[in-house]
Parts: C-alpha cells; structure tokens; sequence
C-alpha cells in the first residue's frame, strides 16, 4: 500500500508541476515527460534482459553451494552466537535449526530460500510464544529485527545490476562490479549490530557478558582496523583494494562451492543448471516493477521535481557545513524502508544518472545492498503467524535502519572519496 501512495505520487506531483510550468510559458515540458516516460519503459526491459545471463551465472553456483551443503556449515557455526541472542529458544528445538539456516542463506544472497526459511522459523517461533494472542514473542522481534537488518556477506543481485548497467555505458574489463564488497559489509555489520543491540535493551538481555559481547567486538575490530588502514590510502588505491578484496573473495566462495560438490560427490553441472532456470526466471519477474518505478522516477525527474528535492535537503545539509555529495543516493535508503522494488529503480536511475562508476553510483549501490525492506518484512514475517502487536520491533528496525543509512555515507566518503 505504501508503495502504491508513493508510486502514484511520482505522477502526480511531476504532471501538477508541469502544468504550472507550462503556465509559465515552458512550452516544451509535456513532451518532455512523454520522452521520459517512454525512455523509463525500455531502461526497464533493457537492464532486466541485461541482468538474465548474470543471475542465471549466480544462483547456479548457488545451487551448487547449496546442496554441497555449505548453507548447513554457516547454520551449525552461527548456533553457538544465536542460542545467546533467543534465551527463550530451547537448545534443539526445531526453530533454531530453521532461524540459522535462514540467517545463513542470507548471509550469501540466496534470497529465495531465505524467505520459505524465515516464515518456517517464525512459526516453529510462535509454538514458544507465551505473549497475549497476537503479540509479538522476544524471540520472534529479536529474529524479524535481524532479518531488516540486511546482513548479507555478497550483495549478488547488485552487483549483477551494476555489471549490467556497467556494459550498457560501454565500461570494459577494467570495471569491476564487486568493489562495493567491502564497504557493504561493514554497512550491514553496523546495521546488524545497532538492530541486535537496540532489541537487547528492550528486553533487557544480558548483553555484557563475554561470550556475547567478545565475538561481536572481535568481527566490529577486524572490520574498524580493514576501514582505519584504507582511510590512510589515497582513496583511489583503497577503492582498488577494497574492489580486489571483493572480487578475491566471491572467486573464493565459488571455488570453495565447486570444490565441496565435487568432494561431496554431487553432480556439479546438474546443479548448476538447476539454479540457472531461475535466473532467467528472477530477471522476466522484475520487469513489470522496474517499468513501472523508472517511468515514474523518469516523469518525476523530468519535471524538475527530483532537482527541487535534492536541493531542498541539500540546502539544509549545506546549512550544517556537511558535504552534499551525496544527496543522489539518498533517497534510495529511503526507499528501500517501503520497498525493495521501488529502491532498485532508484539505485538504477542514479547509476544511469551519475554512472555506475562514480562515487555516489557506488554509494547508491552500497545503501540498496545493506538494507531491506522494512515494512515488507514486518508484514510478511509477522502476518505468516497471525501477529498483529508487533510491540518494539517496527522501533528497533528503524533504529538499524538509520544506522545502515549513516553508516553507508560514512563508508562511502571513506574509502570511496
């Protein structure tokens, strides 16, 4: 319903300030809109069938690390950590099992069997709920909360959209689609960390204690002293080491993939051409919602009405002494709150825009990497099990919103300026 306000608005809006500028003798803006809104419609179906080949490329490798049993390794070794943050969760009992399988199927993208996961979890989750009918258990907000955060270790569909989008700027081998790795992992640590902590306070858990807090300073540590010595780099070279390390790394995952199903003596290639019939399926899907949001950003845009947005915030950042460059990207992280198919347009009108090279190109794709969809997941999640009183949950995923939202620009202007 959200997006269907926000949607609608983009139209209105754009056609009420062109009427008023044609009033004012800009004989020209109607047919401007029309050229921006026909162009929106073929960017759409243009990147969609661009993104096909290279969706159907990951969620075969996917496949394969699937079933060479690499998403049940991550579940058993995120257990330990998790029976510390779900106290109400019986050692054993099934929702466990269902929650880390969830958490580590995000971890590498692979958010199709993310979803079925979580929504399982939720209801193994709601046979321990001890709330009034219709409340929202500790273990069930502690569990949505972390899924808004957006932990993900490889952003694959975005960095499947900029290396499409990348090949319709004429950008050779020389682009790499991968160096927005490190930086969204330490996004998406940081939004995971404030979600987990703010979810903490309000159920008073017993955070301090060492084997809660230890493992979490550990990972926070490694990844403040990987962002410490990049600032030290001239921001080019710490661009091209972070995009080194990001690329070094998916290899490495799908190396590691190939090598267990071969280990584990699954038919690798059978796998792989089991996972890649969806990719082109995933791409055909997309197309009504990003022909729709980039027609909309497009007239929206035409109109001025982006430009008088931007400047707007802009003038009040510029206000505080704060640099504004990166104003673009902003309201991808504000629409990624209301929905992913809405921020995926915007990321791909900035990248368009701005190019996909450029510092807020990067950025924009970093912010629509590390966040999720806020409200979708609050109501998919909670209404599977017939909760209503959410109680904190919609509070603290807000709360890991806007810390993934300040990260990201604080990321972004440190090791990508």
């Amino acid at each position: 319903m959200a997006l269907n306000w926000v949607w609608t608005g983009f139209f209105i809006v754009a056609f009420a300030t062109a009427v008023v500028r044609w009033l004012l003798g800009e004989a020209g803006i109607f047919q401007a809109l029309l050229t921006a809104l026909f162009d929106g419609a073929r960017a759409g179906f243009e990147i969609s069938l661009g993104l096909a080949g290279i969706m159907a490329l990951w969620l075969g490798l996917m496949r394969v690390g699937e079933r060479a049993g690499m998403v049940e390794l991550l579940a058993r070794l995120a257990g330990p950590l998790l029976t510390r943050l779900f106290p109400a969760v019986p050692a054993g009992h099934p929702a466990q099992g269902a929650m880390t399988m969830n958490i580590s199927a995000n971890l590498l993208g692979l958010d199709n069997a993310a979803t079925p996961l979580g929504l399982k979890a939720m209801q193994e989750l709601q046979t321990l709920n001890r709330e009034p009918a219709g409340a929202a258990s500790n273990a069930q907000i502690m569990f949505v909360v972390m899924n808004t955060a957006g932990l993900t270790l490889i952003p694959t569909s975005v960095i499947a959209i900029r290396q499409s989008v990348a090949l319709k700027q004429g950008l050779g081998a020389g682009f790499n689609a991968a160096d927005i790795f490190l930086p969204t992992l330490l996004v998406t640590f940081a939004s995971l960390l404030a979600g987990v902590l703010a979810v903490a306070l309000f159920q008073r858990l017993p955070i301090w204690r060492a084997r809660l807090l230890l493992p979490l300073l550990a990972v926070g540590g490694v990844l403040a002293a990987a962002v410490a010595g990049l600032a030290q780099l001239p921001a080019e070279q710490a661009a091209q080491i972070a995009g080194a390390t990001g690329a070094g790394v998916i290899l490495g995952v799908v190396a590691l993939f190939l090598l267990a199903g071969a280990w584990r003596r699954v038919n690798v290639y059978d796998a792989f051409i089991d996972g890649a019939k969806e990719g082109f399926g995933v791409a055909v899907q997309i197309i009504p919602y990003l022909v729709a949001i980039l027609a909309a950003i497009g007239v929206f845009r035409a109109a001025g009405c982006m430009d008088a947005l931007l400047a707007a915030i802009g003038a009040g950042v510029a206000a505080l002494g704060w640099n504004t460059d990166f104003l673009p990207a902003l309201p991808v992280g504000l629409m990624k709150v209301l929905s992913g198919a809405g921020a995926r347009g915007l990321m791909i009108d900035v990248l368009q825009t701005h190019g996909v090279n450029s510092f807020v190109g990067r950025l924009a794709a970093i912010v629509q990497g590390s966040t999720e969809t806020t409200f979708y997941v609050l109501a998919v999640y909670f209404g599977s099990v017939g909760v209503k009183h959410t109680r904190h949950a919609l509070a603290c995923a807000l709360v890991a919103d806007a810390v993934g939202l300040l990260a990201a620009i604080g990321v972004g202007y440190t090791l990508l300026r």
